[in-house]
């Protein structure tokens, strides 16, 4: 049976291979050993359904931050342990996340914060090379800006801290906060 919990969005914002979907896939099986409910949304994941009919203009990225935040807020209010890994690069979107879930539950953002060239070395897909050459237009860090959070509620230097040592710093988050 699952422990019941109160209703948490835990939001990973960061550059493409900060460690945002890493991260979030071991807290969520930490979260399922101790039979908590919990559900992870990822954007390569949903850009493949909800999201798949938008680009990464400004504009698109926003709605792609809207539509995922009502699935989130929906999880977060049925209370869910809702983990997401998005870029979201813009503050307002994030903010905007963070408004509408608070109104059902609530939200911790947490900035996931190696420094861009540990990004860079992670990539295997080349998209930062490809994005430098000019091939992949508005790609956040290089052809499109990144607005850093300003107050996140935990920041991860997963290029300092091992996976598990980020891992549990969101555990222990979340357990002091008595969101679990």
């Amino acid at each position: 049976m699952c422990q019941t919990n109160r209703g948490v969005t835990v939001w990973f914002t960061g550059l493409s291979g900060a460690g945002k979907t890493t991260v979030a896939v071991e807290v969520e099986k930490q979260l399922q050993k101790r039979n908590t409910r919990v559900q992870r949304l990822d954007g390569d994941i949903v850009r493949e359904s909800l999201t798949s009919d938008l680009g990464f203009s400004k504009e698109d990225r926003n709605e792609n931050i809207k539509r995922n935040t009502f699935v989130a807020k929906l999880l977060t209010k049925h209370d869910v342990v809702t983990l997401c890994s998005f870029i979201s690069p813009y503050r307002s979107a994030r903010d905007y996340a963070r408004q509408e879930i608070e109104e059902v539950g609530e939200f911790v953002e947490v900035f996931v914060n190696p420094p861009l060239e540990v990004c860079e070395e992670r990539d295997v897909k080349g998209l930062y090379q490809q994005a430098r050459d000019g091939k992949i237009a508005n790609f956040t860090g290089i052809s499109d800006p990144y607005q850093a959070p300003e107050n996140p509620d935990l920041e991860l230097r997963t290029d300092q801290e091992t996976l598990e040592e980020s891992a549990q710093k969101v555990i222990d988050y979340l357990a002091e906060q008595n969101y679990i």
